[in-house]
């Protein structure tokens, strides 16, 4: 398997990196121009982030439904097969859901020790930080989907004791098919419940890494436009 394949004519690596990298230049220079130009997408991506910490938040109360749910079957003296595994699926969905929407709200660590050294440095170190971390985040974003492929491939299952429905596999399955393959995927779909596949729980993570490395490009244009960081941590008394 190739490491960069083609994508409409041109290699990954040029869709993932160069193209941001000129949008982000293209920001820096035309200033509040690239700014009035860009604002309807960045409503539309804060729109999503808040989507995606909403999905977190969701998860986060499944988690409380399968505690409740194991304490119930344990006082009915009844077993809850798979719960620990939901339970784990579940938080790793709330916590790469929340990494988008936690850095739009400023909730992630950043070390400023040396963004307040002065004025003149800040928004250039800002600057060169968020370019770094745009890039960490689209290589792991990138493997991240790498992972989920050769979860597929490999059909890979789950060693613990849960079991998903065949159709929600097949569900989940449309996205990555052509339409002309829909109807003959569920004609092939029964209703027994089977070993869970291992790229399920890990779609969470996938979209979860990719809107992070997209909220970083994003924020690093909204930067570099503005000529000020737009990500605000909460003043807490």
């Amino acid at each position: 398997m190739r490491d960069w394949q083609p994508f409409l004519g041109l290699p990954l690596w040029v869709w993932l990196f160069v193209f941001p990298t000129c949008l982000a230049l293209y920001c820096f220079w035309q200033g509040p121009k690239a700014a009035n130009q860009l604002q309807p997408v960045w409503r539309l991506l804060d729109r999503v982030y808040k989507a995606s910490g909403v999905l977190a938040a969701i998860f986060m109360v499944v988690i409380l439904l399968l505690i409740i749910g194991q304490m119930v079957a344990r006082w009915s003296n009844m077993t809850f097969p798979g719960s620990t595994e939901y339970a784990g699926y579940s938080m790793a969905a709330t916590s790469f859901f929340a990494l988008a929407y936690t850095l739009t709200q400023g909730g992630h660590i950043r070390v400023s020790v040396l963004l307040n050294l002065n004025e003149h440095t800040k928004f250039w170190l800002d600057a060169v930080a968020m370019l770094i971390a745009a890039v960490t985040a689209t290589y792991f974003a990138r493997y991240a989907i790498k992972t989920n492929i050769m979860s597929e491939i490999l059909n890979d299952r789950t060693q613990g004791q849960d079991f998903v429905p065949e159709w929600l596999l097949t569900f989940f399955a449309m996205f990555a098919s052509s339409p002309a393959k829909w109807g003959e995927m569920w004609a092939k779909t029964g209703s027994e419940w089977v070993y869970t596949p291992v790229w399920l729980p890990q779609l969470p993570m996938s979209i979860g890494t990719i809107l992070l490395a997209i909220a970083i490009w994003d924020y690093l244009t909204r930067l570099l436009a503005l000529r000020e960081s737009q990500i605000h941590s909460e003043v807490l008394e």
